[in-house]
């Protein structure tokens, strides 16, 4: 295992697991499982009251990443800015896309996902299924902004997308 690997990631370091969100590694520990020595990421996602333990040489195969640049937020506050784009595919298919756009982790993909079943007062009411991939894109994008920007709360982060949303609904 190189160095370069175990350096990357620190204890109290929030980090982006593409199947979670954003959790913040608590310890680096050791474990013996099934006879192997191995070194674990020890990752808290508070919200979700869940702790996951990740190899610390399986963290880039698993997709985990350090948190968006400011560059990267700045281009998916652009993209929830843009017209939706919502493909004529049945749903199911279009459900799978959005389901793979959350757990890829980029937060591009999770704003293109936000910007796509949002849905103002005036359109049609929004399915269970819709909904409930929609509450999972804007609550990754809101963790991930919210751990970016520190003088910003999960609550502030929410209302920034808002804004954007109902602004570009007003256009």
């Amino acid at each position: 295992m190189s160095m370069s690997k175990k350096s990357e990631f620190r204890p109290n370091d929030y980090v982006v697991y593409p199947a979670h969100g954003v959790g913040q590694i608590l310890s680096i520990e050791k474990q013996s499982v099934a006879g192997l020595d191995l070194e674990l990421f020890v990752i808290s996602f508070a919200k979700d009251k869940m702790t996951l333990r990740v190899p610390t040489n399986k963290a880039q195969d698993v997709g985990m990443r350090s948190l968006s640049s400011p560059d990267v937020v700045s281009k998916a506050m652009a993209t929830l800015k843009g017209k939706a784009r919502v493909k004529r595919a049945m749903w199911s298919r279009r459900a799978q896309e959005y389901e793979a756009k959350i757990n890829s982790g980029d937060l591009i993909a999770i704003a293109e996902v936000v910007r796509d079943l949002h849905r103002n007062d005036e359109q049609r009411e929004q399915s269970y299924s819709e909904r409930q991939l929609y509450e999972a894109a804007l609550d990754r994008l809101t963790r991930e902004l919210a751990a970016v920007n520190d003088d910003m709360d999960e609550d502030g982060a929410l209302k920034a997308v808002d804004d954007i949303l109902m602004s570009r609904a007003a256009a």
